[in-house]
């Protein structure tokens, strides 16, 4: 079993003993998370909502980050992260929830966000956690280890 695959089976398991639901609001990973957590048979018991807010547009209008953060900080902050993470709990009611927002590349870098560089956050009720990271490689494999990483990060929330 793939890693990815292996990671929302846990992740599946884990919620389910739990009874509780899980969201996501992504960017760089376009649906790529959800897309994991959902090819679980069964997943419909614990995945509430999945959120593509590629657009800064959208990030505000779907998961109320505020605008003025754009301008301030950048969609690749920790800022925006956990506005998008608290912004899924929100409006789809889950208790866990993750997102994400990076430079996937192969262009859209700078040298203080150069290509790799992933801002993910998760958040369990009122609990939020938030990292930078950064994955070498093309955009396919920076995307996926984002995914991984997310996945991975909802299960050390506690969820195990």
């Amino acid at each position: 079993m793939d890693p990815i695959t292996a990671h929302s089976t846990r992740l599946g398991e884990h919620l389910r003993r739990l009874g509780a639901q899980v969201t996501t609001a992504e960017s760089c990973t376009g649906g790529g998370i959800a897309e994991a957590i959902t090819r679980v048979p069964g997943s419909s018991a614990w995945f509430e909502a999945g959120y593509v807010t590629y657009s800064n547009a959208q990030k505000t209008r779907q998961l109320n980050v505020p605008e003025p953060l754009f301008a301030e900080v950048g969609a690749v902050s920790q800022e925006v992260v956990e506005a998008m993470v608290r912004g899924a709990q929100a409006a789809s009611g889950a208790r866990f929830a993750v997102a994400v927002s990076g430079v996937a590349g192969p262009d859209g870098g700078s040298p203080a966000k150069p290509v790799g560089t992933v801002w993910l956050a998760w958040a369990d009720g009122s609990r939020v956690y938030s990292e930078r990271r950064h994955f070498d490689g093309d955009r396919e494999t920076v995307r996926r280890q984002t995914v991984i990483a997310a996945l991975d990060g909802l299960l050390q929330l506690g969820v195990e």
